[in-house]
């Protein structure tokens, strides 16, 4: 089984679908990434979440993790809009305790966000709240969260890179072939 950081490396190198750019920000990615597919392994449900500028990416992400033909079992991805389509009326505090309640019911083996999107979006507040989010935000460097520039002219294409590295990162640690940490 091999280290995720050396693991990470070579996934980069050996696809051609990857820029350097990932290359030099692995140290940044490999504890984030591999605190998160710990959690999916310990049975955690994952509750995709954006904001309105990326919200095709939540689109994306929960129609590709699970798509036939990864030869791997069916993991738990959600999307946030999808289990609550009320999402933008969500504004005070209590609001996001009453959400939070509902989550914990629906999901006992527990949940993390996988928040999407710029610090200031109301949709943020809610994947801030909890502590294990994994967090990918454009523009605002912020603690355990790999950060993105909105204006980056490739951002699109940026995302789609990670996404394509996170579902690799997943597949070995499901068979073992990554040490994820954890």
């Amino acid at each position: 089984m091999k280290d995720l950081l050396d693991w990470t490396l070579e996934a980069i190198r050996n696809d051609d679908t990857m820029m350097s750019w990932l290359e030099e920000r692995r140290y940044e990615w490999a504890p984030i990434v591999g605190n998160a597919i710990s959690k999916i392994l310990e049975g955690q449900s994952v509750i995709v979440i954006t904001d309105d500028n990326t919200r095709w990416f939540e689109d994306y992400l929960v129609r590709q993790i699970n798509r036939p033909g990864t030869n791997r079992p069916l993991l738990p991805f959600f999307s946030f809009h999808a289990l609550y389509p009320f999402a933008s009326s969500i504004r005070k505090d209590q609001d996001v305790d009453l959400l939070f309640d509902m989550m914990t019911l629906s999901y006992p083996q527990g949940f993390f966000f996988w928040y999407i999107g710029k610090a200031d979006h109301p949709m943020a507040r809610i994947a801030l709240r909890n502590e294990e989010s994994l967090l990918w935000m454009m523009d605002e460097e912020m603690a355990n969260s790999f950060t993105l520039k909105s204006y980056d002219e490739m951002i699109d294409i940026k995302l789609l890179q990670l996404f394509r590295l996170f579902d690799k990162t997943l597949g070995a640690a499901l068979f073992a072939q990554v040490d994820v940490g954890g």
